[in-house]
């Protein structure tokens, strides 16, 4: 029997994402499923790719969405060649100032969304295949004014490169993907007016650039994609400097104290 060999992407319908999938429809893939909660986008993207892409318009906040995935799944049996947990938010501000709602958002797609297209998906990765999730510079240390999300990306970043170790013995990758800032609607999503927020980006990167280092990385068997020479240099000081030391410095930066 001949299985369809597929990627998966979320948050696929723009930013890194959306360059994700521009780079494996260069793949010998039967498809891409590309999930993200605007139709119109997927549309457009859609027109862009071809009928090898297969939109899925879902919210990975919500628990029914995986119901439809892990459906799909059993339905088709793909070959499911690579997984990219791309969908996820942050906002910027102090913790009173995000609500409830964004608070527990950002850990439902951040997190727990993370884990269960994993799940769904890793009976169905075969010798091969690659699991990329996409974590961030914030992960390697925490962050003021920035802290749910700097926080839910360490927990991608290790949990990750954990993962990485438990599926040596089946053949599949599992990288963490850590860039810096990027080119994207992060922001505006991310901007809620507060008083005290993250307002300096420096060494601003095209997601293109980073999408194309982090297949490369997992081709090549890492557990963690690290873009620029600039977050290489952070990745690295965050071993060799306390905590407190480098929220100081990232308070500094922003001007928040």
């Amino acid at each position: 029997m001949t299985f369809k060999k597929i990627a998966i992407v979320t948050g696929a319908s723009g930013g890194l994402g959306r360059e994700f999938v521009r780079l494996l429809a260069k793949e010998e893939l039967d498809e891409i499923w590309a999930i993200a909660r605007s139709e119109e986008k997927l549309a457009v993207l859609r027109e862009e790719i071809g009928e090898r892409l297969r939109p899925f318009s879902l919210d990975l906040t919500e628990s029914e969405s995986f119901s439809v995935l892990s459906h799909a799944l059993e339905l088709e049996l793909p070959d499911v060649r690579y997984l990219v947990n791309n969908a996820g938010y942050g906002k910027f501000g102090a913790y009173n100032d995000i609500t409830m709602t964004d608070s527990m958002g950002m850990i439902d797609l951040n997190i727990s969304a993370v884990v269960r297209m994993g799940l769904i998906t890793l009976p169905y990765m075969q010798s091969g295949a690659h699991l990329i999730n996409i974590a961030s510079q914030a992960s390697f240390q925490p962050l003021p004014y920035l802290n749910i999300y700097a926080a839910s990306k360490a927990f991608v970043r290790n949990y990750t490169r954990a993962l990485h170790v438990e599926l040596a013995d089946r053949g599949i990758t599992a990288t963490a993907v850590c860039p810096g800032w990027i080119k994207t609607g992060f922001f505006a999503r991310g901007d809620i007016g507060a008083d005290k927020t993250a307002r300096h980006y420096p060494h601003m990167a095209e997601p293109a650039a980073v999408a194309k280092k982090a297949l490369r990385d997992a081709r090549r068997g890492r557990d963690i994609s690290v873009y620029s020479g600039y977050v290489k240099l952070c990745h690295a000081a965050s071993a060799l400097v306390t905590q407190k030391t480098a929220m100081r410095f990232w308070l500094r930066q922003q001007k928040l104290r």
